[in-house]
């Protein structure tokens, strides 16, 4: 297994498909850089979460912005891009400050709960979720700042076409799916549908799945397994779990987002 530093999940989803003899699952994402798209030799599937990263601090403490950080400290774990994305903009803000780096997150936010340090920070999602854990949350706020964008997606390993195009072409789906309206409850009811689009995507029609050493189906059995994008998002950090987060970017383009799929073609 590939194992990255900064790797975490948002939310996974877990496709059920037989892919060379072998069942496999996917689960997972990190931020698509440059770097890691090229030294550490991966290859990055669509973005399946928008994110940024932010600032959290006590809500006592008269921060509002990054300017208020001047000479005051920052925890943030090390080797990270989260590292130097806040080196960076502190940079930019001539701003005076003490990083105090850490190996893992734990101590990082143990640290920052101790008062070690005056903010700590993360990707948004990351730091709303520690929110929810921390005694008193109320105490705690996130800054209206953004210091970097972060488009998390699932990577595979270079050299890997064919089982890249699975990766790609599954999370396509997800948000063709929801872009047809086809979820989990309906999905059977969608194979009768008279829809060309539809037909040929669910595998009723065409080739598409064999064309990947798939199943013609195989988005039947994905959507089967864990239903389109939205209910995913929903499902883990949306209205039904316990984040409620709005979809924001991550809404599909027609509801204002940055989500959609190239053509099933």
């Amino acid at each position: 297994m590939l194992t990255l530093r900064g790797l975490h999940t948002v939310f996974l989803f877990i496709p059920v498909l037989k892919y060379r003899g072998f069942q496999e699952n996917m689960i997972g994402n990190t931020t698509w850089t440059l770097s890691r798209d090229t030294e550490l030799g991966l290859e990055f599937a669509p973005t399946i979460f928008y994110d940024r990263q932010a600032m959290m601090v006590r809500a006592d403490s008269g921060i509002t912005s990054l300017q208020d950080f001047q000479d005051k400290s920052v925890c943030v774990e090390a080797g990270t891009t989260t590292e130097l994305n806040l080196m960076d903009s502190m940079r930019k803000a001539e701003i005076a400050f003490e990083t105090l780096t850490f190996e893992q997150s734990d101590p990082a936010y143990g640290a920052y709960l101790q008062g070690l340090c005056q903010g700590i920070t993360s990707d948004q999602f990351i730091l709303q979720a520690r929110l929810r854990s921390v005694p008193n949350p109320e105490d705690h706020i996130l800054l209206d700042i953004t210091l970097s964008k972060e488009p998390l997606g699932p990577a595979t390993i270079n050299n890997d076409s064919a089982w890249f195009d699975v990766v790609k072409w599954v999370t396509f789906g997800l948000i063709e799916a929801e872009d047809l309206g086809i979820t989990q409850d309906n999905v059977q009811e969608k194979l009768k549908s008279p829809d060309p689009r539809i037909r040929l995507f669910l595998g009723v029609e065409g080739n598409l799945g064999e064309e990947m050493g798939l199943s013609n189906d195989f988005m039947v059995n994905v959507i089967q397994a864990v239903g389109n994008y939205g209910e995913i998002y929903e499902r883990n950090v949306g209205h039904n779990s316990p984040f409620n987060l709005p979809r924001g970017y991550n809404a599909l383009w027609k509801d204002g987002g940055l989500m959609y799929s190239p053509p099933f073609r």
